[in-house]
């Protein structure tokens, strides 16, 4: 086999928002039957064929990076998760559309690892406003995956969805939602980006979540 281009991805935010269970969807093309705390950092791999069929397709070996914690735990775990943040391609940003918190965390995730070498002070949450300016520089690509948009009232889907585009927006994002059964996605297309529905070394859809 010839040699594979390797692809960093950061996959942030709250424990229990899901991220286990979408990095082994997208990984496996199997849902994860009994999803459990991330205890540090847990990583999995998706073999990924770029403009499949076309003379620039190429190989690249996906390392999903998925980070157990808090965005409010100590210094010192602090200090040990920033030993993954190293070499990074790009950040997948996942929260709950149940639980504003672990949306407006999302900010304080970011940060954390874009600026691996600053320790973040205060609360980048204030009354719903944020600085902008301190994701400008930002060069390395952000998705924002939004999990449980089933689970939310059909009378306030609006107001969530209006709220989480603002939120991709702020970090200059794509923005995905989920749901349990069915994927949904706000923006126009069916499929991931850059991860459409194909095979990791056999064959596989994606398929309905079940999160963590």
């Amino acid at each position: 086999m010839a040699s594979l281009d390797r692809v960093k991805v950061l996959v942030l935010g709250d424990s229990g928002v899901g991220k286990s269970s979408l990095v082994h969807l997208l990984c496996q093309n199997q849902v994860l039957g009994n999803p459990s705390w991330t205890v540090g950092c847990s990583v999995d791999v998706r073999v990924h064929d770029y403009k499949e069929g076309t003379p620039e397709e190429k190989t690249y070996y996906i390392e999903l990076w998925d980070v157990g914690g808090s965005v409010g735990s100590a210094s010192s775990v602090k200090s040990t998760r920033a030993v993954f943040y190293n070499s990074v391609n790009g950040i997948i940003l996942v929260h709950d559309l149940t639980n504003k918190k672990s949306s407006q965390n999302l900010y304080r995730w970011s940060l954390e690892a874009l600026n691996r070498d600053l320790v973040p002070t205060g609360v980048l949450v204030t009354n719903g406003d944020y600085d902008r300016e301190q994701f400008a520089d930002n060069q390395i690509p952000l998705l924002v995956i939004g999990t449980k948009l089933d689970q939310i009232h059909e009378g306030k889907r609006h107001e969530v969805l209006t709220r989480t585009a603002f939120l991709a927006e702020d970090f200059n994002a794509e923005e995905i939602n989920l749901v349990i059964e069915k994927r949904y996605f706000l923006r126009e297309g069916n499929q991931i980006p850059g991860f459409p529905d194909r095979k990791r070394f056999g064959g596989g859809t994606l398929k309905s979540l079940h999160y963590d």
